[in-house]
């Protein structure tokens, strides 16, 4: 299985124990999410968040209805997460969150590793392209979020 990966890192000029509950609540993951992919958390509120916790997820992509569970499998607060896809679109999806306080604010940090079916091809056409215009979007709210 081939995998992929990006990387994205933010400063935001906000102290680490007011950015990282935002990033602790998973209903927060729809503002963070651009609208084209009708992202909806379906897992009831409230969320509690710790090693084994499961969030269920509907979207669209590229108009095609998918369902998505993923398991928080790291819960280091106010240092760190990871959420890892169980059922969804890609083979593997692997999201580390770090928080990294500095400068009177957080520097934020996500890793990504992922598979998708199809390899290298459909990721360079397809996956990538979306999978960066999302981090994109991620960045543009955060910024005018947390100014």
């Amino acid at each position: 299985m081939k995998l992929f990966s990006i990387d994205r890192s933010i400063f935001l000029p906000r102290p680490i124990d007011e950015v990282f509950p935002f990033f602790a609540d998973a209903r927060n993951l729809e503002r963070l999410t651009p609208t084209f992919l009708k992202f909806h958390v379906i897992t009831p509120a409230p969320i509690a968040m710790h090693p084994g916790a499961r969030i269920r997820y509907k979207l669209s992509l590229h108009g095609i209805p998918i369902s998505w569970e993923s398991e928080i499998t790291a819960w280091d607060p106010p240092h760190r997460f990871i959420d890892e896809q169980l059922r969804g679109p890609y083979r593997l999806w692997r999201h580390e969150h770090r928080f990294v306080s500095q400068n009177n604010g957080t520097q934020v940090s996500d890793h990504v590793d992922y598979a998708v079916l199809g390899g290298s091809l459909i990721n360079s056409l397809f996956v990538a392209p979306d999978v960066r215009r999302i981090f994109d979007y991620r960045t543009q709210i955060l910024q005018s979020l947390f100014r």
